[in-house]
């Protein structure tokens, strides 16, 4: 591993605040994320549409009247700077080429606004992990992981300034312990399957990164995690699982940064939050101007420590305004210029806690990214430096902190759910300190089928 997490990246609170890091990370194009300033990362993708070799290249089209769209909507509104993200859909990385040009298209139109106009701009490359489409998946080798490779490579070669993905080690188990709302196979799919993966996929994306001169930027646990929340929304899994299931990701996103890399966080991992404020890098987060994408109960809240402030991901589709990207794109800058016009008058520690005590007390799943409860857990998860302790620890701490904060009135919580609090902490008291231990245990409970532990180290 490069780094080592034994302490917090910050001495006060009152440093934890949106638009400013400990380790700031700095673009090609003069753009530092974490150095005092939000920036609005937009996502936008294809309609609804087949791709494939006789239609591709209408998406180009379609992407090349996005970027354009979304950088002249940018450059009239006087946006200091802006970070896309190209997150590719599935068949833009089985054929990694297709991917790559995308990544072009939208390189050059930003090389064009910069020069014509000034405005600063940096990609986010995000290739979707395919591996799980094998069943049961193979993690390690084949033709999907060499195209995912490839499309990795490509991106960083052509002048991507942060490579990314929402990796998925371990969701082959999460899925249906999610469903069953078993804490269980939810610590051993994030702890032990998912940890152990990202070991091994961010020492390759750090190689390339390190290859290419780019930044190694981050993953999201949101198969894990904004799974759980989108199932609590729904009413089919307790918000207070839900909100148990966020802090157990962290040590799965943090794994990333132990290899090495550098950040800014993905914006669809809500458990940025704790990577901040442990390993104080920059991170993109997401709330209500990504309702276009999916639901939270998270809306102001997430903003508090971003440092990038993201929409998730928006379908080129026309709204009365306009087409949706370049809708998002105005959303995301006037966000990020109230948050900047706060810091600038001296208000942002004001302004973070009004966005904090806007969210926190009224879902479990808001409370446990309030600064404070951020940095109590946090301190305890950097006592260890085992990937699957900390899941453990994490899951433990997260039910603590909502039992003191039910007792003392500080968020609400359905009545029906309480007493899944104390089902969970019964559940997380049983698993073993030792991963191969809990393996053994929980082995007969697993269903076989579904992985291969070979995939993951495990024999």
């Amino acid at each position: 591993m490069s780094n080592i997490y034994n302490k917090l990246a910050y001495d006060s609170i009152d440093d934890f605040v949106y638009g400013s890091c400990p380790n700031p990370v700095k673009t090609k194009s003069g753009l530092v994320i974490g150095g005092g300033e939000v920036y609005p990362e937009l996502n936008f993708t294809l309609p609804t549409m087949t791709i494939n070799e006789d239609t591709v290249e209408g998406a180009y089209t379609i992407y090349t009247e996005m970027i354009d769209g979304v950088l002249k909507r940018a450059k009239e509104l006087h946006a200091p700077g802006v970070v896309i993200e190209f997150e590719t859909l599935p068949p833009f990385t089985e054929h990694p080429e297709w991917g790559i040009k995308i990544n072009k298209i939208i390189l050059d139109a930003m090389k064009e606004y910069k020069e014509k106009y000034g405005l600063k701009s940096a990609l986010r490359a995000t290739p979707n992990d395919l591996r799980e489409m094998n069943r049961p998946p193979i993690m390690r080798s084949g033709v999907i992981w060499e195209n995912m490779l490839k499309i990795f490579e490509g991106c960083a070669r052509d002048g991507a300034d942060f490579l990314s993905i929402e990796s998925t080690g371990g969701k082959e188990l999460n899925d249906d312990a999610l469903v069953n709302a078993d804490i269980q196979k939810v610590i051993f799919s994030l702890g032990v399957l998912g940890c152990r993966d990202m070991k091994f996929l961010w020492k390759h994306l750090v190689d390339i990164a390190d290859k290419y001169g780019v930044h190694a930027a981050g993953d999201s646990a949101c198969g894990f995690g904004n799974t759980a929340m989108v199932l609590a929304e729904k009413g089919y899994i307790p918000k207070v699982f839900a909100a148990v299931v966020r802090v157990a990701t962290v040590s799965r996103a943090l794994v990333a940064f132990e290899m090495g890399a550098v950040g800014p966080s993905k914006d669809c991992a809500y458990e940025g939050q704790y990577l901040k404020a442990i390993a104080g890098i920059p991170i993109s987060m997401e709330g209500k101007s990504a309702a276009c994408a999916h639901l939270s109960p998270l809306g102001n809240i997430a903003a508090s420590a971003a440092d990038l402030w993201s929409n998730e991901s928006v379908q080129q589709v026309k709204l009365l305004g306009e087409m949706a990207p370049i809708v998002s794109m105005e959303q995301l800058i006037y966000d990020c210029r109230l948050m900047n016009t706060a810091t600038k008058k001296g208000l942002n520690l004001q302004f973070r806690d009004l966005l904090v005590d806007s969210d926190s007390s009224l879902d479990p799943q808001a409370y446990v990214l309030r600064p404070d409860v951020v940095f109590e857990i946090s301190k305890e998860l950097v006592k260890t430096q085992d990937p699957f302790l900390r899941t453990k620890l994490g899951a433990q701490l997260a039910v603590k902190h909502l039992k003191k904060a039910i007792e003392n009135k500080e968020v609400f919580v359905e009545e029906r759910e309480l007493a899944w609090l104390d089902i969970m902490e019964s559940q997380i008291d049983e698993i073993p300190d030792n991963e191969i231990e809990f393996y053994n245990q929980i082995k007969g409970d697993l269903d076989m089928t579904k992985f291969l532990p070979s995939e993951y180290g495990l024999e």
